[in-house]
């Protein structure tokens, strides 16, 4: 990971605060062979007296499951949008562009669970992202049969995070006048554009 010291948040919850707000990750891996492999997914994240748990489920029988289940240690990417930075919007000119971004890297363990973990990751899950609780998707709502045919087909796990790493990199190393003016251009392009100048914080 890119780790320079002024491109990192200042409160270790604003880490925290990032990944819940990205749970759409990237789980790497490595397989028998020495390949890396990777899966996306939706997770759960949960702080438990300062240890972080990431908890999700992926389909059996593919190739990075085969890897986490013979070498369980793994690599877990949290990223959002990022946006293009032009060196025009500097003071200082004859610069390199550069891109900013932010996100997060968790490494740790990865422990396949059992049936009675999945059917509870699945009605935490669901309910978490669906929001309604009367919502006709909600496990509870769906039929046994349903439920034991797909759920088959998945298996369950838990990361605990034994190190956890990030970067920000949102123009912090700028002057005042280069870093407003980012700031400004960002906030008229795309969403992406917008999320990052709604991201960009002078450290007190």
């Amino acid at each position: 990971m890119y780790n320079i010291p002024h491109f990192k948040a200042k409160d270790h919850h604003e880490v925290l605060d990032f990944m819940q707000a990205n749970p759409f990750i990237t789980i790497c891996g490595v397989n028998e062979e020495g390949y890396p492999v990777a899966t996306q997914i939706p997770i759960l994240l949960k702080i438990e007296n300062d240890t972080i748990i990431i908890s999700g489920h992926m389909m059996r029988k593919q190739d990075h499951t085969n890897a986490f289940e013979k070498n369980n240690k793994v690599l877990v990417i949290f990223s959002g949008p990022s946006a293009f930075v032009s060196a025009n919007w500097y003071t200082e000119k004859n610069m390199g562009s550069t891109w900013n971004y932010q996100s997060v890297q968790a490494k740790g363990s990865l422990e396949i669970k059992d049936e009675k973990h999945l059917k509870n990751l699945l009605t935490e899950l669901t309910l978490h992202f669906e929001k309604d609780s009367n919502s006709p998707t909600q496990v509870k709502n769906l039929s046994p049969k349903y439920m034991e045919q797909n759920m088959k087909a998945i298996v369950s796990f838990e990361i605990i995070v034994e190190n956890l790493q990030h970067v920000f990199k949102l123009s912090q190393n700028r002057d005042d006048v280069s870093y407003e003016n980012i700031k400004k251009e960002l906030s008229n392009g795309n969403a992406a554009c917008k999320h990052m100048a709604a991201a960009m914080k002078r450290p007190l």
